[in-house]
């Protein structure tokens, strides 16, 4: 932007557009920046002006960005995270008494082990801070880290990270065995290739990693159901003899909620790994090493 634009321009409302490019909405942007609604209006009325740009088209009940603003975003917003990255240092973090907003992405086979804990430490820890959790997997996560969507993400993560992101290894698991029929043994393997399975994916998929081991041995199974969402799952088993292999880290609570029981996989099935990987440029911000922290707690405390 030239030097004569800058002069012209007052910086903080490109806060605001950047808050209103990830929230779509002037009272969702508001409430994290803990603004009234009128003055958020008029940060976005006056970028307007500067830009020449309505910048965000009404489309029901959220705003779709132009593509100036896209434009713009593209550009300011690695600039907004630098200058975010410079000044954390010089801010400290109090959990008791901050308002924070942190937006994490999570796989929902590491949601339903990991929020319970995670909530109730926010709300005696931190409880003026907020938390927004985006579903992610291995191939959105990568895209919500190198968007800023997100400032870390827990689960499954593959090795296409932005250049700049950091990850730790939290949990290596293994795969158990749900049923709901009332057969006291543990199923065998051959029992197991014979029976109907339902299988959680992020795609919903008719075969996953474990049909890939079996495929492997010289056996197959038979999938007949296939599902995004794990807390779908304790819904399924009930009054059939439906089978389902699922990471021992989601295996307790779903079997709670389903009564079901959990049985071991009669079938060596690779490990299941979670991971937390993170922005690095938030590593100057005394507050997200205390999230990831938290979370690390939380998840460890949760599988114990």
């Amino acid at each position: 932007m030239p030097e004569l634009a800058l002069n012209r321009i007052d910086l903080n409302p490109l806060t605001v557009f950047a808050t209103l490019m990830e929230e779509r909405s002037v009272t969702k942007a508001g409430q994290r920046l803990n603004l009234s609604q009128p003055a958020t209006s008029g940060a976005l009325n006056r970028l307007r002006g500067v830009f020449r740009d309505p910048l965000f088209i009404p489309t029901g009940r959220a705003f779709q960005p132009t593509a100036r603003a896209l434009e713009i975003m593209e550009r300011v917003g690695p600039a907004l995270a630098a200058a975010q990255a410079a000044l954390a240092p010089s801010i400290p973090f109090d959990p008791a008494t901050d308002a924070r907003h942190f937006r994490i992405g999570c796989s929902d086979d590491a949601a339903i082990p990991l929020l319970p804990e995670l909530n109730c430490v926010l709300r005696r820890e931190a409880p003026h801070c907020t938390l927004t959790v985006r579903r992610a997997d291995y191939r959105s996560a990568p895209d919500l880290l190198a968007a800023g969507d997100v400032s870390m993400v827990v689960g499954y993560v593959e090795d296409d990270l932005p250049a700049k992101a950091k990850r730790r290894r939290l949990v290596e698991g293994h795969f158990v065995m749900l049923r709901a029929d009332p057969a006291s043994e543990p199923i065998t393997l051959d029992a197991s290739c014979d029976r109907p399975h339902a299988l959680v994916t992020y795609r919903g998929d008719l075969s996953g990693v474990v049909d890939d081991e079996l495929e492997r041995m010289g056996w197959s199974r038979r999938v007949v159901l296939g599902l995004t969402d794990f807390a779908l799952l304790p819904l399924v088993p009930a009054g059939t003899d439906m089978l389902a292999t699922v990471p021992d880290l989601v295996a307790e609570p779903l079997a709670a909620q389903g009564g079901l029981r959990i049985d071991p996989t009669p079938f060596p099935a690779p490990p299941n790994v979670v991971l937390l990987a993170w922005r690095g440029a938030t590593d100057g911000d005394p507050a997200e090493p205390w999230l990831r922290g938290r979370i690390v707690e939380s998840l460890l405390s949760a599988r114990a």
